[in-house]
Parts: structure tokens; sequence; C-alpha cells
């Protein structure tokens, strides 16, 4: 039986259909049924039941789907042990946040794709939180405080943000100079998020209001740049504007917590080399672009 049928198997069961399959894998629809129909016909047994809302599994195929599963990861880390040390192959597909994975952690799986030019590097930018097992991903770049999940994480950096606003809407409005001065003031924000500071050793917590939203922080560090309120946002966006002057850090006695920045994976006794590797060169992208990340050279 053909591993790549298996691993299409696998996919498609994840998935729920032959189209959203057929997308996490890279090719057409007609090769993810023909796969399909070879594994049922090896078998002799019906492991999908097709409907109008995608493919559900028989009670063979919820079987079948497990045993597919750990026989093509074993696979796959047997090819890892044999290949030449350094070489990576086969598909690396990540999810990253849209709002700096484009400018900020892009570059690094660039560099990674020219080093390893046998793998295949399949990219997806959204804030959105995706889920990586339902949707196929190999790992993702989190960046915050993480939820707790059973997902596997591994710090790549840190992840420090400020309070800011413009020159001109400080003077205007002034500057808060405590948690508690917030609430007279416009919040920039992207939903209804709490602020977290820190006084000392305490952490105070804030609902913040406003009338401008975005769920995206380059678009929040645009609002604020242009006047229209406080924002609390990554020292990685607002890099560029704090050292022009376009925006100012403000109420710097209570900082922001400490957050950062990490590779999380599906559960699983070992992590693919490939997830590794990218692991290992985000880590040392953060030691040398420590200014970017609102770090001390």
């Amino acid at each position: 039986m053909d591993i790549e049928d298996l691993q299409t198997f696998v996919a498609v069961a994840d998935a729920g259909g032959v189209s959203a399959a057929a997308r996490r894998l890279g090719v057409s629809k007609s090769i993810v049924s023909r796969r399909l129909f070879r594994i049922e016909a090896e078998l002799g047994v019906q492991l999908l039941a097709r409907t109008t809302r995608g493919a559900a599994l028989t009670e063979a195929g919820i079987t079948f789907r497990d045993h597919s599963a750990r026989a093509t990861a074993e696979i796959d880390a047997a090819r890892e042990a044999i290949l030449p040390s350094g070489d990576l192959r086969g598909r690396l597909r990540v999810a990253m946040p849209l709002t700096f994975g484009p400018t900020h952690f892009a570059p690094v799986l660039a560099e990674m794709a020219r080093q390893h030019p046998k793998l295949h590097i399949h990219t997806y930018y959204s804030d959105r939180f995706v889920d990586l097992i339902a949707e196929g991903f190999d790992c993702a770049i989190r960046a915050g405080y993480l939820q707790d999940s059973n997902l596997i994480a591994k710090r790549v950096g840190p992840f420090h943000g400020k309070l800011v606003a413009s020159p001109a809407y400080i003077e205007a409005h002034g500057s808060p100079e405590t948690p508690d001065d917030l609430v007279t003031h416009q919040a920039l924000m992207q939903g209804t998020e709490t602020w977290q500071f820190m006084d000392g050793s305490r952490i105070v917590t804030v609902q913040p209001q406003g009338r401008f939203k975005a769920d995206n922080a380059m678009a929040l560090a645009a609002a604020a740049a242009a006047g229209l309120g406080i924002a609390w946002l990554p020292d990685c966006i607002i890099h560029d504007y704090v050292a022009s002057g376009a925006l100012v850090p403000i109420m710097t006695r209570y900082p922001v917590p400490a957050a950062g920045a990490y590779v999380v994976r599906p559960p699983g006794q070992y992590p693919a080399r490939k997830v590794s590797v990218l692991t290992e060169m985000l880590t040392e992208h953060f030691k040398l672009n420590p200014d970017i990340w609102g770090l001390d050279p």
C-alpha cells in the first residue's frame, strides 16, 4: 500500500472532505479521489461516506485512520533518521500571525527554504487562532500569552509591548500616569480585550474603552500615530514609530508584563526535525535582532 495514499486518507479524514484535503496537500481533488479509491479497493471496505458537506469516516475508517496516522508518522521519522545530516525534505505547513508574520518571520522561512531546497514550505498567515490538529498544520508561531491547551510549545524568544500615544494626542488630552487614569482616555483596541500592567510585582488589569477598533495591530499603530487614542502594542510593531517620534511610550512606571514568542505543535513524543530546525532558526533570529523585538542589544 502506497504511503502517499495513506497520508492522503489521513488528510481527508482530518480535514473532513476531499476539497479541504486537496488544499491542505497542495494537489488536485482528482488525485486525492484516486488515492482514496486505491486504498478502499485494496482493503475491500468503505472508509469514507461521502456527503454533501464533505466526507465522514465509517466505523472501519475510524479504526484505519488511527493505524494509518501512526504508520505514516513512523515512516516520516524513519526518513528523517536516514537523511544526510541537515538535509530536510517533504512538506512543512506552518501558521503565522498576519500582523507581523510577513514582515518579521517570513525572512526566516525564506532562509530555511534556501538552505533546504528539497523542503516544501506552505505558510498560512492569519491572526485567526487556527486549530493545528483539525486543519493539519505541522506547527504555528504564536506570540503573547499562551492559552492552556494540549499543544506542545517551545519558547523562541521574548515578546514585549508598550502603551503608546502620539505627541498630538498627549498635548490635547494629557498622558495617563496610572492604570486608573485610562478610564478617561480613548483606547484603540482589537476587540473587548483587557490590558495588564505591572505595579511592582503585582499585575493590574484594566478594561479599556474606545470607539476605534481593528483586528490588526498595524492598523492600531497607524490610528495611534494619527492621534486617535492610546494603544497597547508589541514593540516589533511600534519600533519605527517610536524611533521617529511619531509615537511616545507612556505610563512607563507600569510596564506591560513580558510575554513570549513560541513554536507550538500538536502533541507527540518527538517533534519532526523540520519543526526543530525552524525552532532553532527562530531562536537565533531573536538573538540577532534584539532592537526589532524591543530587547537590549
